[in-house]
């Protein structure tokens, strides 16, 4: 009986992975580990480069995790439970750790889903520009000579008193 994981490819494990994926953020090595059944990250790895197909299924499924990813950071962000808390006096006090690490959990899974999905949650926006029917821009150059003749170099003669020389 062998042991170890799977590593031969069937329809029904890429889809289990891929469903895997889509119902966690967390990353892939974590979710092989915690499913039984499923192969090495590594074998993953090679699967999404040799097998167009899975390469597909695994997208999509990423996609879908970013969208959850998304809905964590606002339930991060609106969790206030722990912010304060009572001293043994009785005083309400902040919990700064508490803020400090929910701020740093949003700002984690901020920056992955720009990296992951830049096209959807990264921070810079694409700009395209397109001529009055929706088609191409067309931009007409106009050369004249002027524009041809290269500006004039400033230049200054140095005689042997001004030079400064060092020997």
């Amino acid at each position: 009986m062998p042991t170890g994981r799977p590593s031969d490819y069937t329809p029904d494990l890429a889809e289990r992975i891929c469903s895997a994926i889509m119902t966690s953020t967390k990353g892939l090595r974590t979710i092989c580990e915690e499913n039984e059944g499923f192969p090495h990250v590594d074998t993953i790895i090679r699967w999404i480069h040799r097998r167009p197909e899975f390469y597909e299924s695994y997208a999509r499924a990423r996609e879908i995790q970013q969208e959850l990813r998304a809905d964590e950071i606002l339930e991060i962000s609106d969790d206030g439970k722990n912010d304060t808390y009572l001293d043994e006096n009785g005083k309400l006090c902040t919990n700064h750790d508490v803020i400090n690490r929910s701020r740093l959990r949003v700002e984690s899974r901020k920056w992955l889903m720009s990296k992951l999905a830049a096209k959807k949650f990264g921070d810079t926006q694409l700009l395209k520009h397109a001529g009055s029917d929706g088609g191409p821009m067309t931009v007409n150059l106009v050369l004249t000579p002027q524009a041809l003749i290269p500006p004039p170099i400033e230049a200054k003669l140095i005689t042997a008193d001004e030079s400064e020389d060092t020997e």
